[in-house]
This record gives structure tokens, C-alpha cells and sequence, in this order.
């Protein structure tokens, strides 16, 4: 499946792969009829994790060029980071060269004087580091939103501005790339919904890396992240559990956030958290019935997280469907939605 190079200007007109676990069957259709596939009483709930500028140019101690991807922040202000070798987007991640490893205490640098200091090196790869700037609060984040430009892969045709990666909804920033499987839904798309009496919900969870080009952390992701769940969603989620509607997510971060909090306590709750689940074939669902998320390369790992879904033989045929009908994939490219319940 051909990889969408560029976002499209009218995102209502994006296909729609529709799949249905228990008929057995696929169809097509476009993401301005998703809200026919709802009904009354149904929940839709949203990531709405804005996308970080997570991309930085820095030099290494030795003055060699490098790239520093933010994941995440941490409670104690240092960030987790991902550092990738000499090169940019245009080249695929998994050719670009290895950077120089660090240790804590070496300081790498970029622009305008901001400095990093390594504080930890993951055992995971010497990629993965925890790391404090020199700067706090506001000038930080100027600094930031000044030199970072988003994270983007070699098969899209030019530069991404900030707002290319930005849900209609995105609030604050915790995402260090685009929870993309709500780039297409439209504010239209979405007040249809609440017309056909279904309700929107929104939760916050922080989208980590999708490649570095390390095969070692490529292995691990997704890693560990954080999420929060407000009290009104968590009680949008028990009641319409509750009243026999669906719980339908949007992107496999809402997936983590909601499945992951009720791996912890039994049930979603309010209130703020980490998850590492793995969705995987026979993976046993408390919370979630329906899944919209975008199209990918069938890897293993892709396959195994649909397949908490739906048959992997399903998936197969709708896929090949979906190749054959000319659909594109990735963040940029259309979506399915895999209605189980």
C-alpha cells in the first residue's frame, strides 16, 4: 500500500475502510460517513494530545550533527529522548548513520545557546536517554517551539509545518508525534455525530516515537507513556458501558489510555497514569468495542494490535482490498474503522 506523500485538502473526502468482525465483511465508504456508523447511545472518544515540535537539530560533545527527538517529559522536568545520527527527514531513518554514544554528564547543544545535559542512558539503547536543558517553564518552551519542527519520514514530498500535524481538537502539547488517526475528523464530521445522540469524550495521551531507525528501540516501542483521563470521561465510559452503547476509540492511543486504566483498576477511572500495554491477538478487551485508526504497512506489530480486533484473516482480505482499491497509507493516508461490537 503506497504511502499518502502529502495531506490532502478536503480530509471529509478520505477513505474509509469499514470492517465488521462479526459479519465477517469490509466495505468502503469515506470519513464523512463515519457518523452513519454510529448510533444513539454510542461513545467516541478522542485523543487530544497536541504534537510536540519534537524534532531538534543539536551537535554531539564531539561537534558532529545529530538529531534530538523529544518523547516525553518527566515528572522531575528532565525529558525522555531518542537521538538519531548526521542526516534529516529525507533520508529513512534506518539508513542514517548511528550517532556518537553518550554518557551522563556529556552535554550536547543547539541553537540560540540551549543545552541539554545527559542524566541516564537506556538499557534498551544507547539512543534512549534521559536528559535536563539548561532552561525551565516559558523559556523553554519558547526555545522549543522556536527550533523544533515536527517529527516526519522520508516518503512524505516536502517540509510539515506544526499545523499539518495538529487534530481539530489538539490541546496540550504532549504528543511527540501526531495522534493521527484523528487528523481527518472535521468539526462537522464531529457534530454530526453528537446529532445522531452519540457523545464525544476526550482523553490526553502522550503518542510516542513510530521509528528511529534503531532496530534494538524500534523492537520496544511503543514504550511506557503517560495518559490522563478527566472525571466527565471516565464517567461517559461506565456509562455507556453501562447502557449497552459502544465505546469506540480513536487511535490505538485511546486503546492504551482507556484498556491500559482498566488493566490498573479494574475499570477506567479519573485521573493520571503510565501504561505499557500491547495489544496482541486474543488480547482480552474490558473497555473498548470499535477502533478508527489510520492504515499502515501490514507488520507484525500492526498486525498483532488489529488483531485484538478482529481475525488476522479478515484484516488480511480487507487490507488486500484496500491495496487493490488504490488506498494510502500512513499518518497522512486513509483511515479504517473496526466496529467488534
Amino acid at each position: 500500500m503506497s504511502p499518502a506523500a502529502w495531506p490532502r485538502n478536503d480530509k471529509s473526502d478520505e477513505r474509509l475502510l469499514l470492517i465488521d468482525p462479526r459479519a465477517r465483511r469490509f466495505g468502503d465508504a469515506r470519513i464523512r460517513d463515519l457518523p452513519g456508523q454510529v448510533r444513539a447511545g454510542d461513545l467516541l472518544v478522542l485523543n487530544d494530545a497536541a504534537t510536540l515540535p519534537a524534532s531538534l537539530a543539536a551537535t554531539s560533545p564531539r561537534g558532529r550533527a545529530v538529531e534530538v527527538r523529544l518523547i516525553a517529559t518527566r515528572e522531575d522536568g528532565a525529558w525522555s529522548v531518542a537521538m538519531l545520527g548526521e542526516g534529516d527527514w529525507r533520508t529513512p531513518t534506518e539508513h542514517r548513520p548511528p550517532p556518537d554514544p553518550l554518557a551522563p554528564g556529556d552535554v550536547v547543544s543547539f541553537a540560540e545557546g540551549l543545552r541539554a545535559t545527559v542524566e541516564r542512558v537506556s538499557s534498551i539503547s544507547t539512543r534512549l536517554l534521559d536528559v535536563r536543558f539548561d532552561r525551565t517553564g516559558a523559556a523553554l518552551w519558547r526555545a522549543l517551539y522556536r527550533q523544533g519542527r515536527p517529527i516526519q519520514y522520508a516518503y512524505l514530498r516536502g517540509p510539515l509545518d506544526l499545523w499539518h500535524v495538529q487534530t481539530a481538537y489538539a490541546s496540550r502539547p504532549w504528543a511527540a508525534e501526531m495522534p493521527s488517526a484523528g487528523r481527518p475528523l472535521s468539526w462537522s464530521v464531529l457534530l454530526e455525530v453528537i446529532r445522531r445522540r452519540a457523545r464525544i469524550a476526550t482523553v490526553t495521551h502522550a503518542a510516542g516515537l513510530s521509528s528511529t531507525g534503531d532496530a534494538a528501540l524500534d523492537a520496544a516501542l511503543p514504550l511506557t507513556e503517560r495518559f490522563e483521563i478527566p472525571e466527565a470521561p471516565a464517567r461517559a465510559v461506565e456509562r455507556t458501558r453501562a447502557q449497552r452503547g459502544r465505546v469506540i476509540a480513536v487511535g490505538t492511543s485511546v486503546v492504551r489510555a482507556l484498556e491500559g486504566c482498566a488493566a490498573l483498576h479494574g475499570r477506567v477511572v479519573a485521573g493520571t497514569g503510565e501504561t505499557d500495554l500491547l495489544l496482541s491477538e486474543g488480547f482480552r478487551r474490558r473497555v473498548v468495542d470499535g477502533l478508527l485508526t489510520g492504515l499502515h504497512e501490514p507488520t507484525a506489530s500492526h498486525w498483532s494490535l488489529l488483531a485484538a480486533f478482529a481475525p488476522r484473516s479478515l484484516l488480511e482480505a480487507a487490507y488486500a482490498h484496500a491495496e487493490s482499491e488504490g488506498y494510502l497509507a500512513h499518518e497522512f493516508g486513509d483511515s479504517s474503522l473496526i466496529l467488534a461490537a
